[in-house]
């Protein structure tokens, strides 16, 4: 068996994911809203949304596309869907197209549903799509599915070192 990092033995320990890890370092006020994770629910995003009783345009999915050979994680609201041209242009690219899953999963070190923005195994350039300023709070993935994180909007984007455009389409 393979020996665990004093980084997974304290997520362990905690029973935290890497994003609330992160969370719990940097300080930030968050709350965590735990749900049972229905595998047959079409959406991962809306059934969060659901589960937790919060407007879809508050819960924001998180995406990874490749944007001109380098990969880059998006967060939009569940509400709507990614625009891949306006994330290309968000970050001075020429085009974009939704990663391999298994890339993304890979990469992140979270799987499809409960790829966090935060604490990914490989820090990946983030644009949060602008409308989420217009919330005091908005919820995101902490990391597994039927975990979300609900923090401010600013510190989500302090974070993740996020850049904001308008790269959500309704």
């Amino acid at each position: 068996m393979a020996k665990k990092s004093k980084k997974q033995q304290k997520q362990q320990q905690s029973g935290g994911t890497p994003a609330t890890v992160a969370l719990t370092t940097a300080g930030v006020t968050h709350t965590l809203h735990s749900y049972d994770h229905d595998p047959s629910h079409p959406s991962y995003g809306e059934e969060a949304a659901e589960a937790m009783g919060v407007s879809p345009d508050r819960v924001f999915k998180t995406l990874v596309a490749d944007v001109d050979g380098t990969l880059t994680v998006a967060v939009v609201p569940v509400a709507g869907s990614l625009d891949l041209k306006a994330l290309a242009s968000a970050v001075g690219g020429k085009r974009a197209a939704m990663a391999d899953p298994a890339l993304a999963e890979r990469t992140t070190g979270y799987v499809r549903g409960g790829i966090s923005p935060l604490g990914q195994r490989k820090k990946l350039r983030t644009v949060l799509d602008a409308s989420a300023t217009g919330h005091a709070t908005i919820c995101v993935s902490a990391g597994r599915r039927g975990l979300e994180v609900e923090l401010s909007p600013t510190d989500l984007a302090d974070l993740t070192t996020a850049t904001l455009a308008p790269i959500a389409r309704p």
